[in-house]
Order: C-alpha cells, then sequence, then structure tokens
C-alpha cells in the first residue's frame, strides 16, 4: 500500500443559546451574527441599522437606552436631520417582529425584557463566572470545560456587519474577552498536562497577534514542556526583537523571568500544576487488631470509607463491603480505617475473623454470643436461637454508637444477621466476594496498590538505604508481585532478613515466572496459600474455566474469546466469567471483558499444569483462541479492503468468528482488542499454529500505523519471524518479513525495512507465495523512493503493478499504482503522476475501499500541488484526512496534516501554514520515525520565518538538520541553505 498522524485543536460547535421553557421562546445572539429565534424557527432582524438598534438594547441587559443615547450610538457626534424618527421607525419594526411585551417603551426610551439565558452573552458570562469558581476550587477539568462551552457560543466576529461606533466599540471590548478566555482556556490547558496539543493553536494566536506577551509566554511554557527548550528560548529572542523594534520597549519582568527559568531547565516549570490531594477524613477505631505500623498508601480508600463511617451517626445502618483478592489488603486496610473512626464510636468496637474463605466459617450464632458477651449481656441471658440472639443484639445496640468490624466474611447471609440497625452504629465488612445482595450496602472494590505505593510500602519495610541505592531493582521487584500488598511484604520481609542480599538478587529470584510463586512466602505467610483457599472453593466447571482462561496472554478477554478459548456458548462462558468475579479471581475490567491480577495469572497457570488433563487441552484451548481471532480479524480486513486476496491465501480456522455489519463495528473491535491479539499471536508456539498467527498478524496490519500500537506490532512481528526461521517454514517467515517491513516503514526505519522486504522476496519466489510476492515489490518501491532511487524504484513498482494483477489482487494493484505516482512526481513528470494516482482512487472506489481510497487521494493532493492546482490539492487531501480521523490511522493523520500544511505555504498562508506544521508534530509523536519529523520541521521553519519568527524557525531548521545528517539524508543540503538565508550578514 502507498505509505508515509494525537490530539488536535477542535473548534467547538456554534449553536443559538438554548432557552429553557416552551418551544416558542426567544432566543438571541450577538457573538456573531445579530441574529433571533422564536423556538427553532429564525426571525429576521431586517436592516444593518435595525440590526444595530437590536444590538445596542440587547447589550443593555434589560436597561432602557434612551432616545439620545441610542441616536449616539448609532451616529456618534454627527447624527441626520431625521435620527430621532429613524430609530422609532426601527423600534416599531423590531416590536412587531418580537412583540410587545418583549420591547418596551418607557422614559422616552426603550429596553428588551429577556431572560439571561435567552442571550449568547448573558449565557457565556454566566458559564464563564462558573469556570473561575471550578477553578478557584481546584477543578481545572470542568474550569477548561466550562471556558470551552463558552468560546463554543462564539460565531465569528461579535456584531458582524453592524454599524456605528457603539457597535465597533463593543466588537473590541467583546475581541478582548474572547482572547482572555482563550488565553485562560490554554492556560489550563498547560495545567492539566496538554502542552503539546496546545502549541498548534498558540502559534497561530502568536501570529495573529504578535504583540500579546501573555499568549508568548503561554507558548513558551507549552514548548518548554514539549521538550522543545530551544524554541522556547527562541520565542523569547522573537518577542524581545519584535517589542524593541516595534514599540521601543522589553519584553515584561514576568517573561523575562520565564527565559530565566527555561535556561535554569527549572524542574517545577517542567511539570504541570498538580491536582489538590483529597484529605482523608480523621477516622479513629477502638478496640481492635493492632494496626500495621508501615500501613502504606490507599489515600482514596480511606478517605472514601473514612467519610462513610462519620456519618453514621445519622444513618439507620451504614455498612460498607470491602471486596478483592486474596492477599490485596482488605483486613490491613479495614483495620486502619477503623482505627481512625474512633472518636465517631466512643461506645466501643466489635471484631472478627469470619473465615470466609476456609473450609468451614464462623457461625452467625456463635458471632452473636461473643458479640453479646462483649457489650455485657451474661451468658444466661444469651437466647439459643439465631433470631433470638440477633434481636438481643440489635436491641442491645440502640442508643450506642458501637462500629463492627466483619472480617473475612463468606457471603451476606452469613453477616446479615451481624448488622446493626440503629442510627449511630456502623458496620465494616471484608470479603474476597462482592455483596451485591447485601441491601443498602456501600461496596468498595479494593484493587493492587500503584507503583508508587508499592515502592514505599517496599522502603518502609526494607529500609531507605538499601533501596534508595538500587531503586530500579527496587521497582522490579515490586512489579514483580505485581504491586500486590501481601507479595510486597513477603518479598521485603525475606530481604529485610537478609542482610546479605542486594535487592537485585531477589529481583533476579522473582524475575522467574516459574518460580516467583515459591519464592512469594516468608514464615507463615505464602502467597500460594491465599490462592489455593479461593481456588478450592470453586466448582468443577468454575476451575477449569480458572485454569485455561490464565493460559491467555493479553491484559484482559473478551466474553465472545473466552467462550471461544473454553470452547462454550457464550451464555455459559459468562455465567462462569461472572461466578469467578463474585470470588474476586478474575477481576471485570468493563462490561464484557475480563482480566487477572498478575500473580492470579501464574496461579492458575499453575494449577492448569497440574490439575489440567489430558495435558494437550492447554494446547487445544490456545489454538481456539487464535482461531477465533483469526478468523475475525479476517473478517475485519475484508471489510476494509474489499476484493483483497488475503481472505484466499490465509490458513484456514476451525472455530468461526465474530461478524460485523460495518467498517466502523469492526475498527472498534480491532482496536479494543489490540493488545490482546498480538498478545496471541507472541503465544503461537504453544498454540501450534504459526502460520496462523502470521496471517493474524498481517490481517491486524492497520495497527502498526495507528500509532497506539506500532511498537507492539513490530515486537511481535520480530517474534513471528524468529519462530518461523527456526520451525524452517519459508512461507510463514517470508510473509512475518512483510508485516515486519510495514511497521518497519511506519517507524522510518527504511534501511531495515528495505533488508527485510527483500529476504521476503526471496522466500516468496522460493515457495510460490503470492502475498509477499506481491507486497515486496511495492514496498521496495516506496523505500526506493524515500531513499531517492527512483528508477530503481519505477522498476519495483511496475513488477509490483504485474503481479497484483496476475494474482487478481485489484487493491494492491490500486496501491502500487498511487506509489508509482509518488515516484513519476519526484521524477518530474506531474502530469503522469495525476492520472497514475488517478487510476488507484478509481479502483479504490469501485470496490469501496474507504481508508485505502484516501491513500490514494494523499497521493493525488501531492501531485495536485506540484502541478499547482493548489485549490483541487486541497480539497483532496481534507477528504483523505477526514477518513484517516475517521479510521484512527494516526501516522497517515499526520501526515494529510503536514501535506495540507504545504498547500498553504505554497498559497502564501503561512500562518495557517504553521498551526498545521504544528498539529502535525503533535500527531506524529511516538510515530513516523525521525525523517518524517525532519519534514514537518523544515515546513514549519519556513512558515515561522514567514510570520516573523526567524529564531524559532532557525531552531526548527537545526533539528530537522541534526536529524538529516544523522541518517544520511538527501535534504541535508536543502535546510543548510534555509539556514544561512536567515542567518545575520
Amino acid at each position: 500500500m502507498d505509505r508515509d498522524s494525537g490530539p488536535r485543536v477542535r473548534v467547538p460547535e456554534q449553536r443559538a443559546p438554548e432557552k429553557p421553557g416552551t418551544a416558542d421562546a426567544l432566543r438571541f445572539t450577538v457573538l456573531g451574527p445579530v441574529r433571533a429565534w422564536r423556538g427553532s424557527d429564525p426571525l429576521s432582524s431586517g436592516s444593518p441599522q435595525q440590526r444595530a438598534l437590536l444590538a445596542a438594547l440587547l447589550l443593555r441587559g434589560g436597561r432602557t437606552a434612551t432616545a439620545g443615547e441610542l441616536i449616539d450610538a448609532f451616529w456618534g457626534e454627527d447624527p441626520p436631520s431625521q435620527a430621532l424618527a429613524t430609530i422609532r421607525t426601527y423600534a416599531s419594526r423590531l416590536r412587531k417582529i418580537l412583540g410587545q411585551d418583549t420591547l418596551v417603551s418607557e422614559s422616552g426610551g426603550y429596553a428588551i425584557r429577556i431572560d439571561r439565558s435567552a442571550l449568547d452573552l448573558t449565557l457565556a458570562q454566566d458559564l464563564a463566572a462558573e469556570a473561575e469558581k471550578a477553578r478557584a476550587a481546584g477543578d481545572r477539568c470542568q474550569a477548561r470545560t466550562l471556558i470551552n462551552k463558552v468560546l463554543g457560543l462564539w460565531d465569528g466576529e461579535a456584531l458582524a456587519s453592524v454599524p456605528g461606533p457603539y457597535a465597533e466599540n463593543q466588537r473590541t471590548r467583546l475581541e478582548e474577552w474572547r482572547l482572555q478566555l482563550t488565553e485562560t482556556r490554554l492556560d489550563l490547558d498547560l495545567e492539566v498536562g496538554c502542552h503539546a496539543e496546545a502549541i498548534s493553536e498558540l502559534t497561530a494566536l502568536t501570529a495573529a497577534h504578535p504583540l500579546r506577551e501573555r499568549l508568548r509566554e503561554l507558548l513558551m511554557v507549552a514548548l518548554y514542556r514539549s521538550g522543545r527548550q530551544a524554541e522556547a528560548l527562541a520565542v523569547y529572542a522573537d518577542t524581545r526583537r519584535l517589542l524593541a523594534e516595534e514599540l521601543g520597549v522589553d519584553p515584561r519582568p514576568e517573561l523575562a523571568q520565564l527565559q530565566q527559568r527555561i535556561l535554569r531547565a527549572d524542574e517545577e516549570l517542567a511539570r504541570p500544576a498538580d491536582e489538590p490531594a483529597p484529605a482523608p477524613a480523621p477516622l479513629r477505631p477502638a478496640q481492635l487488631p493492632a494496626s500495621v505500623p508501615d500501613f502504606t498508601g490507599r489515600s482514596a480508600f480511606v478517605a472514601e470509607l473514612g467519610s462513610r463511617l462519620a456519618t453514621a451517626e445519622s444513618s439507620v445502618m451504614a455498612v460498607s463491603a470491602v471486596a478483592g483478592i486474596g492477599g490485596v489488603g482488605k483486613t490491613t486496610l479495614a483495620v486502619h480505617v477503623a482505627h481512625r473512626a474512633r472518636r465517631h464510636f466512643p461506645d466501643g468496637q466489635l471484631y472478627v475473623d469470619l473465615q470466609g474463605a476456609g473450609a468451614r466459617a464462623a457461625e452467625p450464632e456463635t458471632v452473636l454470643g461473643s458479640f453479646l458477651r462483649a457489650l455485657g449481656t451474661a451468658d444466661s441471658a444469651i437466647p439459643d436461637t439465631l433470631d433470638e440472639r440477633a434481636a438481643l443484639y440489635r436491641s442491645t445496640l440502640d442508643g450506642r454508637r458501637v462500629l463492627i468490624l466483619l472480617d473475612n466474611a463468606h457471603d451476606a447471609a452469613q453477616i446479615r444477621p451481624l448488622l446493626p440497625g440503629t442510627p449511630g452504629c456502623a458496620a465494616l465488612v471484608t470479603s474476597r466476594v462482592r455483596m451485591v445482595d447485601l441491601a443498602g450496602a456501600h461496596l468498595v472494590d479494593l484493587d493492587v496498590m500503584s507503583p508508587e505505593e508499592a515502592l514505599r510500602l517496599f522502603t518502609r519495610i526494607v529500609g531507605a538505604e538499601r533501596v534508595g541505592a538500587e531503586r530500579e531493582a527496587a521497582l522490579d521487584v515490586v512489579a514483580a508481585c505485581g504491586f500486590l500488598p501481601l507479595a510486597i511484604r513477603i518479598a521485603a520481609s525475606r530481604l529485610a532478613a537478609r542482610r546479605t542480599w542486594t535487592v537485585s538478587v531477589l529481583a533476579a529470584k522473582l524475575a522467574d515466572e516459574r518460580r516467583r510463586l515459591d519464592e512469594l512466602q516468608a514464615g507463615d505467610l505464602a502467597v500460594k496459600a491465599t490462592f489455593e483457599l479461593g481456588y478450592g472453593q470453586l466448582e468443577p466447571a468454575q476451575a477449569r474455566a480458572f485454569r485455561l482462561l490464565g493460559l491467555a496472554d493479553g491484559p484482559d478477554i473478551s466474553l465472545a474469546a473466552a467462550a471461544a478459548l473454553l470452547d462454550l456458548d457464550p451464555h455459559a462462558a459468562e455465567d462462569l466469567l461472572e461466578a469467578l468475579v463474585d470470588t474476586s479471581l478474575v477481576e471485570s475490567a468493563a462490561p464484557g471483558r475480563y482480566r487477572y491480577h498478575d500473580l492470579v495469572r501464574l496461579y492458575a497457570r499453575a494449577c492448569a499444569e497440574r490439575d489440567e488433563q489430558p495435558p494437550v487441552e492447554r494446547k487445544l484451548a490456545l489454538s481456539r483462541l487464535l482461531d477465533f481471532y483469526l478468523a475475525t480479524a479476517a473478517g475485519v480486513y475484508a471489510l476494509e479492503r474489499p476484493g483483497d486476496r488475503l481472505a484466499d491465501h490465509r490458513e484456514p480456522t476451525q472455530y468461526s468468528g465474530l461478524t460485523f455489519a460495518d467498517r466502523h463495528t469492526a475498527q472498534d473491535w480491532l482496536y479494543t482488542e489490540a493488545n490482546s491479539l498480538l498478545a496471541c499471536v507472541r503465544q503461537a508456539s504453544e498454540a501450534g499454529g504459526v502460520r496462523r498467527a502470521v496471517d493474524l498478524l498481517w490481517a491486524t496490519k492497520d495497527l502498526a500505523e495507528s500509532g497506539a500500537n506500532s511498537k507492539q506490532y513490530e515486537a511481535a512481528a520480530i517474534t513471528m519471524r524468529d519462530l518461523a526461521r527456526s520451525a524452517d517454514d519459508a512461507r510463514a517467515e517470508g510473509r512475518a518479513l512483510i508485516t515486519l517491513t510495514n511497521a518497519r516503514l511506519v517507524a522510518g526505519r527504511f534501511d531495515q525495512a528495505e533488508r527485510d522486504a527483500q529476504r521476503a522476496m526471496r522466500l516468496a519466489r522460493a515457495v510460490g507465495d503470492p502475498l509477499p510476492s506481491c507486497w515486496a515489490p511495492n514496498d521496495l518501491g516506496i523505500i526506493a523512493l524515500y531513499q531517492n532511487r527512483h528508477a530503481e524504484g519505477e522498476a519495483y513498482l511496475e513488477q509490483a503493478i504485474a503481479n497484483f494483477r496476475a494474482d487478481g489482487n485489484r487493491p494492491g494493484e490500486a496501491s502500487a499504482l498511487c506509489n508509482l505516482s509518488r515516484i513519476h512526481l519526484a521524477m518530474g513528470n506531474t502530469t503522469s503522476a495525476v492520472a497514475l494516482a488517478q487510476q488507484g482512487i478509481d479502483i479504490y472506489d469501485e470496490l469501496g475501499h474507504a481508508l485505502r481510497g484516501a491513500n490514494g487521494r494523499y497521493a493525488l493532493g501531492l501531485a495536485l500541488t506540484q502541478s499547482g492546482r493548489l485549490a483541487e490539492a486541497t480539497e483532496q487531501l481534507h477528504e483523505a484526512l477526514d477518513v484517516f480521523r475517521d479510521s484512527r490511522q494516526r501516522l497517515w493523520e499526520g501526515m494529510a496534516t503536514f501535506r495540507l500544511a504545504e498547500v498553504d505555504l505554497a498559497a502564501g498562508l503561512p500562518a495557517q501554514a504553521a498551526t498545521k506544521a504544528e498539529q502535525a508534530l503533535a500527531v506524529l509523536r511516538g510515530i513516523g520515525g525521525q525523517w518524517r519529523r525532519g519534514n514537518v520541521l523544515t515546513v514549519l521553519g519556513q512558515a515561522l520565518n514567514d510570520i516573523g519568527q526567524p529564531g524559532r524557525a532557525q531552531v526548527c531548521w537545526r533539528e530537522a538538520l541534526d536529524i538529516y545528517e544523522t541518517l544520511g539524508s538527501a535534504e541535508v543540503e536543502a535546510v543548510r541553505k534555509l539556514l544561512a538565508s536567515t542567518l545575520p550578514a
């Protein structure tokens, strides 16, 4: 296919203010053309002078404007002789349109009486005030959303085409307010970490308002935080020069101080503002098991549970149930929270270990007996039956403020008799089972620790000195523990007890996955034993599902994929998976998606090796999963590429996949499953399907160009190449090499891509495989284009066209034609370049190829640009860009945006070109390679130079020159000339 994408600045949708109430309510806008609606029907606002009267009255906010004030607003110091009569005529016409209750006459003047929400300006003012409050309260995201809504109310220039000095003054005022709001929103963008995305908008704004220093300041910060320190300093230099030339002044002190901070590489400046941390509620319990002295993290959960306990006095029954896998720290958290809640429960606390994970859970009658004794009830007064004990227990608690900690509960039925029933009391429950059937309970799902929390816990046990000396090894240890508190505590305790061990020694022991669970035991603590308790309570079908699902390497698994792996229908599979979720052995990542904790997965695999009979069932399960993914991905590929021959040349599958009604639903599935698909590819040897895995990689090649999955895709392609080579499977290796070529072209590593494509072509010829026989010369032609070997590239692409035609692969033929267009364009043959690209587009359109048709339009846009047909080029490239965005192809989105910047530059629109080039850089972060980045920087430098920012232009060109010199690219000389042309004489 033809080859060459992040967030972008969006212009908010413009609309009239929506007024609540009746469907025929009046609405007005002044933040753009002055317009009026009744309900959804537009009203005529008359001549420009009549609109000027309407605007003047609307902007007074319901206050009366006298005739004299209106005459001054219309004509200033030189009114016509019939000015008053003219005002009255316009007022009469407006009253007929708006109604007598809306436009009223009083005190010799006029006023418009409407609700605040009926005018876009007052709606904008109210939203801006809300945004200011949200920002003052620390809610930057909400403030940013509100200001975007305010800016979205503008529809071009305020009071557009309204005459008169009053309207001109108000236009200036409103435009200044709009700029201030934009600066505030950009400031918030930087505070929430969206610095890279803000650069393109700031570049355009500084070009439009070159003397506005606040915009320059924000641009410097955005560039600095994006790792572009030299450009940030160049902005200051350009600003100082411009202010001196235009105004004869120096930059304001804030700008100069910012320059100094950037020169010092100020670390505080490099970080966005931190969100305020929630203050944990002061909570304290009474007679409970001792809280661990090294309790770490969990601040959000401590605050959440603490706040629930603090409100127990006003609740009939405050119950919080904490669920999670064994070893996640449920008991530790509950005891810690209970200790902190002491002052809220002056009448005491109760605690019991209900032994719910064991073979014999505690009986509620026995627990109630011990609770009643602890509350002062004599043995002789304790009834025999469960119901009588529960009733006496609730009566005894009446009027008291007592906290009950029910630890390690088996299920809701076990704890219902143990719950208090009066205000002032609260129950805190921990269990491996989610208490979804416990009415009124506040459910908390406890997950593993964050990496930072895990490292702090490890450090508190081992000691700061040992960890500080080997921080990287310590991070490896807590990662190997899956950030599970019990595992971290065991690992840290083993290390603390062995002074001769280094942290690296422990990390090396835990690096072996097959031995990891055995290493995580110390004294009577063991991760494996904790998991055994839960596994031992599973029904046989649940245990089988637990074992087999753990074999899949992906970060999570969908219900459909799990059903295929288990060889069950989706309903039966869902019942089993939800049962495993209820036991906390499996997590529900999202509706219809499931995942394991890393250590639980290792335990599940150990169980599979130990218990799964016959052993071949493990291999068959993974084979079914591979079949499912290949069949489904091939269907997605066929929807994207009608007529492509992969469907005829791929390996057959025995397990059917999903089908999709349209390409968008298919794309959603592909990108949602990306990590799981690539993980399945890497497990090909275990599934016994190297060829199927290679075909799966081929069918998911869009992932390489998406940006989000490019590196993982390349790693999977390398794995498959090596597996195929070690298996001496030339066909599989040839196809794997083509997928690897594709990944390396996306990354801009053309020398490696060429070697892979050459070997793929040789292998394809040897075994007669048509797929790489067609695509290898196509890829080699593109590589030759990038390396300025045009005659060689032309020969490769003509060979590719012949091979595609021989195989009946019309989409492939279209791809090669579009690539050949690029070669002809590079050789100066613009007429044939346009014709070839059009031939490719015709084939794509005939077959219904949306995405590949966009690639053809991209090629045509380049040819039209070089032909000087800029309007046509813009149309083709915009059409391509819309499809690339819709298809989530970041590489192509970025490159199409870059090409539009080239068109703007050729059309003499440097400010627009600079904006688009900045957008292209943001989209292409982490994808496309350095050579493409150098191309974008070169055009950005030209645009910046043309809008009067030569210092920043030189920074861009120097970076581009470094890239080209490192790569040995032919573009070196052109960039050197650009640099020389802007150097002082």
